[in-house]
């Protein structure tokens, strides 16, 4: 173990470099695990692995600073971000609220979704709330408890598309589109187009009525197609890459850096911090952390949402109880072979914690939309073998401040 950590220091300090993000020091980690990393370190490629590492020091005060690391960051290799996109859905639609300000207007606003186009439906309810009501709230803790797609759309139309891509934009995210919806497989038109929402109080009186919003903005072509062949809807093979040209796009530094700027707000600078009450972060990291198995309305059966349903990272494919001082902050993601998790994981105990991001692309046989991808096999092992990797080399780090983290988990 010694000769180990030695080892490990030794990259360590080889590979840091001014602070700034390095592309040696993940991949030098990998290799001193060949039985788990060697695979798919010899093929990096195939797998369109992706990594962004962020360790973190407290100084005396419990402030933390930051150092990144990275592996195979390139942003000019398309991954689709699948249901990742629903963290910054459930971070600007609290930012609206916010800067909206209007007299009444919450998270826990009753909202009826009115239908003004094709293939829009009207919804006035949620049976999983307990009052039964449509709210952000109820929607934000769907999303980050089983990544619930219904959910995440009513925040898609809350916020519209044109609002979605200028907010990220305004706050550095400018190459961040979520321009669809999810699994619903509405043409590009159709996205541009949201629903008129009516928010009443609780004696049922009208608060405030917003129109349905048509984004007027121009869309980008990434020109990217992936695969050797897909499923249409009607099953058939088609023998030519998918293409992914008018997709969700975000990158994986972005994805970690918005979960960042939620968790350490005071640290962001304030040109990327969101509109964000106290209130709502601490309502954010709690659903963040909560395991399906913990929640009451919505309350989920857990033969079908086991604890680790949505922590990839440290867990993988894993059904039994998460150990009670690991908490995992994050949010998931899986569709088209493509396996995501940007996670901030604490180890309340040991005083454990760091940020750890990751894509892989588990898609051997090339088709795409048949549901045959290698998330079991590639995916959930890879994810599980890194998260163990960096908790090891975290639990040994030598830190000359351990962190408090009474302000993750107030009493």
């Amino acid at each position: 173990m010694k000769l180990y950590l030695l080892i490990l220091f030794s990259i360590f300090s080889i590979c840091e470099v001014n602070g700034q993000v390095n592309a040696q020091f993940l991949e030098a980690l990998m290799k001193q695990r060949p039985a788990q990393f060697a695979e798919i370190l010899n093929n990096p490629s195939e797998y369109r692995i992706q990594l962004f590492y962020t360790q973190i020091d407290r100084d005396e005060h419990n402030i933390p600073h930051f150092t990144e690391y990275s592996y195979r960051l390139n942003p000019t290799e398309y991954f689709y971000p699948a249901s990742t996109v629903k963290m910054p859905l459930a971070i600007l639609a609290l930012d609206k609220i916010n800067s909206l300000n209007i007299p009444g207007l919450t998270k826990s606003t009753s909202l009826y979704y009115d239908s003004v186009g094709a293939r829009q439906e009207t919804i006035y309810n949620n049976p999983y709330a307990v009052n039964g009501k449509q709210t952000i709230e109820q929607a934000i803790k769907e999303i980050f408890l089983v990544s619930d797609n219904n959910a995440a759309n009513r925040l898609f139309e809350f916020i519209g598309q044109e609002a979605i891509h200028s907010t990220l934009a305004e706050k550095g995210y400018k190459d961040a589109y979520i321009r669809n919806r999810l699994e619903l497989g509405r043409t590009q038109e159709e996205s541009r187009q949201t629903q008129a929402i009516d928010a009443f109080d609780d004696n049922g009186k009208l608060i405030y009525h917003f129109k349905p919003q048509y984004n007027k903005q121009p869309l980008p072509n990434y020109n990217v197609q992936l695969g050797k062949g897909y499923l249409n809807g009607n099953d058939s093979l088609i023998n030519a890459p998918l293409d992914f040209s008018t997709k969700n796009r975000i990158y994986l530094n972005d994805l970690h850096h918005i979960l960042q700027s939620v968790i350490f707000y005071d640290q962001t600078p304030k040109a990327k911090q969101f509109n964000l009450t106290k209130e709502d972060r601490m309502f954010l990291l709690k659903w963040m952390h909560t395991l399906p198995t913990e929640s009451q309305y919505p309350t989920y059966d857990s033969l079908d949402y086991w604890p680790a349903y949505c922590k990839f990272l440290l867990m993988g494919a894993e059904k039994g109880p998460i150990p009670s001082n690991i908490k995992i902050f994050n949010k998931v993601g899986d569709a088209y072979g493509f396996l995501l998790d940007v996670s901030y994981i604490v180890d309340t105990v040991n005083k454990v914690e760091f940020m750890l991001s990751g894509v892989i692309y588990c898609n051997k046989d090339g088709i795409l939309n048949d549901s045959q991808y290698d998330y079991e096999s590639v995916g959930f092992p890879f994810f599980k073998n890194m998260g163990q990797l960096i908790y090891d080399y975290e639990l040994n780090r030598k830190k000359k401040f351990l962190p408090n983290f009474n302000q993750l988990f107030p009493q």
